[in-house]
């Protein structure tokens, strides 16, 4: 018996020192002959685990160290190790729960609250991620896996300057860092100082070419500074090292579209969709981009997860972007219109889509309550800065409005209805939510010119918005119960230096 622990002693002595040195199939079969001898040997079953996650075999890995748990289940860093293999299976939630039994185990465990935060990251909980990585950070100030990782997750939040300091950070613990490097483009992108941003995706690229990330990084960069020819070189780059990918197949259409290729644009859209139902992923985002360009049937509103992405990505710059570049005057003529009519003060009034809330300063004064909704919790981050709201909601509209029954005497709509083409339950919901006399004002894109025939309600643009013709908003205002106050045409916001023609309605409740 004696001489039976001995030799385990010896071969798992030379296991773990084959294993340290990167020879994972020696250190294997060193690890197995230590099985045989002693097939309920802790240390062997969950190190053999270990291998077998870093040839790529989780599954095994999973297997493995679960058995030495089986074993010794007082080991906090099996379960992490479990953890992480879990991880790699895409089984984030039973990841969380093992990285959550190593730490119940040893609270000072920085690896498992830095391994923690990834799978809360992956479950979309990017602030209680936040959380575990400034554990893990205070356990260890040094540690440039857990500073990368907090940079990612504030990236997630809409916070690029904390993001920019703590991707540099992680570069200053640790050098070569491609990962770190990427990051820090991804924030300098974020701030949209994209000069810097490309320089930095070159770094990110001169240390690890073969990361698809920052290729697409770098051609996401192109594609802001007005170079659609050299993003699709950057997207082909990244196809080529993930061909499989529906989001690069996807982004290379958009390059493509920005060229003006539209047909090849169509076929890059339809490879991403054919990728993503094939790996069981949400498509509706491509079949909307494909139904702007007149392939399929428009669905009747925009997909709730284009919005929320598309404002999220806009939160920080918004209202620079609406009122320098795109030339958005929604709110003052929205303003104009109520002073015309609205006669008294003290209204109970919600902002649908409220964004960063341009339209608080005009509602503000006429309302002795105003509320705000929006998909995008970073628009209503910056809405919350400004102090004008007495209640901000991430909610869809239409839902959040079908528990507002006789709430409201105004309800205000500014660039909102572009992202739905049949209206007529939104107008219900409105009507829903109003005392009778409240009032609706909203604005929409003008649909009769791009109609292209009689009897035309509503289209979905080339711009991904939705146009109406004042017909079909007439007539639902009639079927709703709403009196038509007033309908005047609008410039709403311009296109590449060419005004965008609009209605500005205000109905009333009967």
């Amino acid at each position: 018996m004696g001489q039976a622990d001995a030799r385990v002693r010896a071969l798992l002595k030379e296991a773990v020192a084959l294993h340290q040195a990167g020879k994972l199939i020696d250190a294997q079969a060193r690890y197995r002959d230590v099985l045989a001898i002693e097939p309920r040997q802790f240390d062997a079953l969950h190190l053999l685990g270990v291998v077998a996650r870093q040839q790529g075999e989780a599954q095994e890995a999973v297997t493995l160290i679960s058995q030495a748990i089986g074993i010794s289940p007082a080991q906090a860093t099996a379960h992490c190790n479990l953890g992480a293999a879990l991880q790699d299976l895409g089984q984030s939630q039973e990841a969380l729960a093992s990285y959550d039994t190593a730490l119940r185990l040893n609270r000072d465990y920085a690896l498992a609250w830095s391994n923690r935060g990834n799978a809360l990251r992956t479950l979309g909980r990017p602030v209680d991620a936040l959380d575990s990585y400034e554990r893990a950070l205070a356990l260890r100030p040094n540690y440039p896996e857990a500073w990368c990782n907090r940079a990612i997750a504030l990236l997630d939040l809409g916070e690029a300057e904390g993001a920019l300091a703590s991707s540099k950070r992680a570069l200053a613990e640790k050098l070569p860092y491609p990962e770190a490097a990427c990051v820090r483009a991804n924030a300098l992108f974020q701030l949209r100082e994209f000069e810097a941003a490309l320089h930095a995706y070159d770094e990110a690229i001169a240390l690890d070419g073969h990361a698809p990330e920052a290729h697409t990084g770098r051609g996401l960069t192109l594609l802001k500074l007005g170079r659609p020819h050299d993003a699709l070189t950057c997207f082909d780059t990244a196809l080529a090292l993930r061909p499989a990918h529906p989001q690069s197949h996807r982004q290379r259409g958009d390059a493509l579209l920005a060229l003006g290729r539209r047909e090849d644009a169509i076929a890059a859209y339809e490879a991403a969709r054919s990728l993503a139902v094939e790996a069981g992923l949400d498509a509706s985002q491509i079949d909307f981009a494909l139904a702007a360009l007149g392939i399929g049937t428009p669905p009747e509103r925009a997909p709730a997860a284009y919005v929320k992405a598309l404002f999220d990505q806009y939160a920080g710059h918004f209202d620079r972007h609406l009122t320098g570049v795109l030339g958005y005057g929604t709110p003052s003529l929205i303003h104009a219109a109520l002073q015309r009519h609205v006669e008294r003060t003290g209204l109970a009034t919600v902002d649908l889509g409220c964004g960063t809330g341009l339209c608080a300063p005009f509602l503000r004064p006429l309302s002795c309550s105003l509320a705000g909704v929006d998909l995008s919790e970073k628009m209503l981050a910056q809405a919350r800065a400004i102090k004008q709201y007495d209640e901000l909601v991430c909610a869809d509209i239409g839902s959040w409005l079908a528990g507002q029954a006789r709430t409201f005497d105004l309800a205000v709509a500014a660039d909102v209805l572009v992202y739905f083409g049949d209206l007529d339950a939104l107008f219900a919901q409105v009507r829903a939510a109003l005392h009778p006399g409240g009032w609706f004002c909203f604005s929409t894109e003008a649909g009769e010119a791009g109609a292209g025939c009689a009897g035309f309600d509503y289209g979905l643009l080339p711009s991904n918005r939705y146009a109406h013709s004042l017909a079909y908003l007439q007539r639902l205002a009639l079927e709703h119960g709403f009196a038509l106050v007033e309908a005047e045409p609008a410039v709403v916001r311009s296109e590449n230096g060419i005004g965008v023609d609009g209605h500005l309605l205000l109905l009333r409740a009967a």
